[in-house]
């Protein structure tokens, strides 16, 4: 082989190399990407089906039940517009109660009930996830918008 055809075979393979290095690099990333939505986005099925997602809100008031083997939690996460059921399966973050802002991740059942893996609370007084804020924001002005509409006819 020529050492034209030697270098030429050289950088044919290093490309084939770096391109499969990268499509697998993408593929792990594309995989561990965990997106937020709302309830209302929820309800509107712009949520993956069959995929982890992250849902954002509040706890419902009223809404908190256990079940006797004390690790199984049934509640749901509201937007103020949209209400969405969660099952939880695991120990409650300290800071978790009604009415307090909540993330959690999992995925969406069948049946639309949240089945979560993780759940995360709001650390103190003041703090809610960005997400869930712009979501309940985005909520409140489209329920005073629709409200608004009614009033007008």
């Amino acid at each position: 082989m020529k050492p034209r055809h030697k270098k030429m075979a050289i950088i044919v393979g290093g490309l084939a190399g770096l391109s499969a290095v990268v499509a697998l690099g993408m593929n792990a990333f594309q995989s561990n990407l965990v997106f937020f939505f709302s309830p209302t986005q929820v309800a509107a099925k712009e949520a993956p089906q069959g995929r982890s997602f992250r849902l954002g809100g509040l706890v419902q008031e009223g809404s908190l039940k256990r079940e006797d083997d004390g690790l199984t939690v049934h509640f749901v996460v509201t937007d103020t517009a949209k209400n969405i059921p969660v099952t939880y399966k695991g120990i409650l973050p300290d800071m978790f109660k009604e009415g307090k802002g909540v993330v959690a991740q999992g995925s969406l059942t069948n049946t639309g009930v949240f089945k979560a893996e993780e759940v995360l609370a709001k650390h103190d007084e003041n703090y809610m996830p960005p997400e869930a804020a712009r979501s309940l924001e985005m909520a409140k002005k489209a329920s005073e918008q629709s409200a608004g509409s009614l009033v007008k006819n």
